[in-house]
């Protein structure tokens, strides 16, 4: 069984996929904490947009927007080779290690401590690193719920419409439906993760919510259509990878047309 994954090229790119897919979703989620300012970044003034009555807004970002779009990248191009079965599997993989991970954080916060170690970086200028350590991994409990289920939701919209879109348009327009089943779904999980995070965990007004939501979205929206040259570079160096012939085959699998793409196809060292 090793060495038939070790020489199935779609098996193996599939893992590799798999594996960096996951460890990206969790780094995603563990820089969450921190917020930047987009317009900082960028050398610009703030933009001090109104929303629903909402001013002085700004793109004031949670680092997991980093790499949160890089993972619907990967979910098309998955969806592309692999079909919904296997984006599904991923994602709950994912998901499960992600709820995982953060069980091992509350437990390691919980630990009790020496002495010695609360005030070992006190010249570096972090007097408590008990403190410090649990500001850094004790995000909320409703942040991370809704942030869990805010992907799993926006995950299985993104394959419905990737799919509704390449069974209208067939192989062409690669574009069209990468970008559309991103946008479509970052909007949902925009809102999925500031409703239940701030709308049912800190109550804060529907005026509110919906504001930062669209200030989240415009940039997911921009990424969206920045990072779609990036689906074409992945798609061609899988094709020159896999060789055209196995890369259709698998095309044709992921939308039920041929056999699974894991079977019947040529395997080479």
């Amino acid at each position: 069984m090793i060495k038939d994954l070790m020489t199935n090229k779609p098996a193996k790119l599939f893992a590799l996929m798999s594996a960096f897919f996951v460890a990206n979703a969790l780094i995603a989620e563990c820089i969450g904490g921190k917020i930047f300012s987009l317009e900082a970044v960028l050398g610009i003034d703030p933009v001090n947009l109104t929303f629903f009555g909402e001013s002085n807004l700004s793109f004031a970002l949670t680092c997991g927007v980093l790499l949160w779009p890089i993972e619907f990248v990967m979910t098309d191009i998955v969806n592309e080779y692999y079909g919904p079965k296997a984006v599904r599997r991923i994602s709950y993989t994912a998901v499960a290690l992600i709820a995982y991970a953060f069980i091992m954080f509350y437990l390691a916060i919980n630990v009790t401590p020496p002495d010695w170690w609360l005030s070992s970086n006190t010249a570096k200028g972090v007097p408590n690193m008990q403190n410090a350590f649990s500001a850094i991994f004790g995000q909320g409990m409703w942040i991370i719920f809704g942030s869990l289920m805010a992907f799993l939701v926006s995950q299985v919209i993104d394959v419905t419409v990737f799919h509704r879109i390449k069974r209208a348009t067939g192989e062409k327009w690669v574009w069209l439906r990468a970008t559309g089943s991103t946008l479509i779904s970052q909007f949902f999980d925009s809102f999925i993760v500031l409703f239940i995070a701030f709308k049912l965990g800190n109550d804060w007004s529907w005026q509110k919510v919906l504001a930062i939501c669209l200030m989240n979205y415009m940039y997911k929206f921009t990424m969206a259509i920045i990072l779609t040259p990036v689906i074409y570079f992945i798609e061609g160096r899988i094709e020159k990878y896999l060789g055209h012939e196995t890369a259709s085959k698998m095309k044709r699998a992921a939308m039920g047309k041929d056999e699974e793409p894991f079977t019947n196809i040529p395997t080479a060292g």
